[in-house]
C-alpha cells in the first residue's frame, strides 16, 4: 500500500526521489518529529513574554465636558436650586410679608335703654316706625361692592375676599339656627385653621376677657329668653377691601342688624326690636383666598336693649317688650389682672327705638 503522499502508482520511474527531492530540505522525517519537544505557553507567559495580539486604542478625546463632569454640574445646579427654594418656602417659616393668624380681639358693649322697651303685635309695624324702615332684608342688605384688582392681587382674588366676608356675616348673624344658640359649625369652617383653637375654647369656656366671647364671633340669643318673631331680619351696612401688603388683603365690614324678638315659647306675646351693630376686620393671605377661608382679626359689637348687669359674653339676653334695664351695673373690672378685659356698657339712644 502506498504511503501518505505517494502517488497511487508509487514513485514514477526515472525520477530520483520522486516529488520529495525538491522539498527534502524542509521536510522532517519521522524520527525528528518524534524527538521534537512541544511546549505551550500559559496565559500569563503569553502576556508577559509576548506582545498582546490586540493593541489597545487610545481613548477618544471628546470635545467639551465629559459625561461625569456634566453630571456633576447638573447635580450642583439642582442642589443650589433646592437650597434657594427651601429658603423661600421653608415649611417652618412664614413666606415674606405673610403674618401668622393673630388671636381675635373682641369687644361686646351692651346698650341699656333709658325707658321701657316698646312693643307691638306686628313686627312690620315696628320696622316701619324705626330707623330700620329703609333697611333691606337679610343677605340683600349685604351687597358686595365692585371688585377691582390691586397691585398684587387679581380681580377674582379681591372678589373672593369680599364674598367670603359676606358669607361669614350671613352665617354668623342671619342664620336662624346660629341665632337660636344651635350649631356653629357653619361659621367655624370659614375660619383660618390657626384660629380654630381659639374659636373652640370660646364655646367650651366662654369668658369676657376680650378673646373668648362667643358673641364676639357670632350673634346668638339666650334660647331660654328670646326667639325670632319674624325671620325677615333687616340689615344695612358696607364692606371695604384694601391691600395691606404684597401678601395680604384686608376687608372691613360695618353692618347694623335689626331683629324682631319675642319671649321664647310665647307666640302671643308682643314683639320688640333688638339692634346689633357689628364692625368686623378680616385678613386674607393667599392660602385663605385659595381655601375660601378668613382670619377674623377684630370684632366690635354694640347691642341693645340689654341690661348692663347681664353677662353678654356667652349669649345676648335681650330686654323684651315692656321691660326696663333696672339699675344694674356692669361686672367689675380688676385693674390688677392683666388678662381681664374692661367691662363696658352704654346707653341706648331714645331715637334708636321704634316710635309707638
Amino acid at each position: 500500500m502506498a504511503g501518505l503522499g505517494d502517488p497511487p502508482g508509487g514513485t514514477p520511474e526515472g525520477v530520483p526521489g520522486g516529488g520529495e527531492e525538491e522539498y527534502r530540505s524542509v521536510v522532517f522525517d519521522e524520527s525528528f518529529v518524534r524527538a521534537a519537544r512541544l511546549q505551550e505557553f500559559s496565559a500569563q507567559e503569553r502576556i508577559t513574554d509576548h506582545a498582546p495580539a490586540v493593541r489597545r486604542r487610545p481613548p477618544l478625546r471628546r470635545a467639551g465636558l465629559s459625561r461625569q463632569a456634566l453630571l456633576l454640574v447638573v447635580l450642583i445646579a439642582v442642589a443650589f436650586g433646592t437650597a434657594i427654594y427651601m429658603g423661600v418656602r421653608h415649611p417652618y417659616q412664614n413666606p415674606s410679608g405673610e403674618r401668622a393668624a393673630e388671636p381675635v380681639r373682641m369687644t361686646v358693649v351692651p346698650l341699656a335703654p333709658r325707658d321701657r322697651v316698646p312693643g307691638a303685635d306686628d313686627a312690620a309695624f315696628l320696622y316701619e316706625h324705626s330707623p330700620a324702615a329703609h333697611f333691606r332684608t337679610a343677605a340683600e342688605g349685604i351687597p358686595v361692592p365692585g371688585a377691582r384688582r390691586t397691585a398684587h392681587f387679581s380681580e377674582d382674588q379681591v372678589l373672593n375676599a369680599l364674598t367670603t366676608a359676606k358669607n361669614y356675616i350671613v352665617r354668623s348673624a342671619l342664620d336662624p339656627g346660629v341665632l337660636g344658640g344651635g350649631e356653629v359649625r357653619s361659621v367655624r369652617v370659614l375660619l383660618d385653621p390657626e384660629q380654630l383653637h381659639q374659636f373652640d375654647e370660646s364655646f367650651e369656656k366662654p369668658a369676657a376677657d376680650g378673646h373668648h366671647a362667643p358673641t364676639g364671633w357670632l350673634v346668638r340669643f339666650d334660647p331660654a329668653r328670646a326667639e325670632l318673631a319674624d325671620p325677615e331680619i333687616r340689615v344695612d351696612g358696607s364692606l371695604r377691601v384694601v391691600e395691606s401688603n404684597a401678601s395680604t388683603l384686608e376687608v372691613t365690614t360695618d353692618h347694623t342688624m335689626v331683629y324682631a324678638l319675642r319671649p321664647a315659647g310665647d307666640a302671643r306675646a308682643q314683639t320688640s326690636l333688638f339692634t346689633v351693630r357689628r364692625e368686623l376686620h378680616f385678613r386674607y393671605d393667599r392660602d385663605d383666598l385659595r381655601m375660601h377661608q378668613t382670619q377674623l382679626v377684630a370684632s366690635y359689637v354694640q347691642a341693645g336693649p340689654l341690661s348692663c348687669a347681664e353677662n353678654s359674653a356667652n349669649h345676648l339676653r335681650p330686654l323684651l317688650a315692656g321691660r326696663t334695664a333696672g339699675t344694674g351695673t356692669p361686672a367689675g373690672t380688676d385693674p390688677y389682672a392683666s388678662d381681664n378685659a374692661t367691662a363696658l356698657c352704654g346707653t341706648l339712644a331714645t331715637g334708636a327705638q321704634p316710635k309707638v
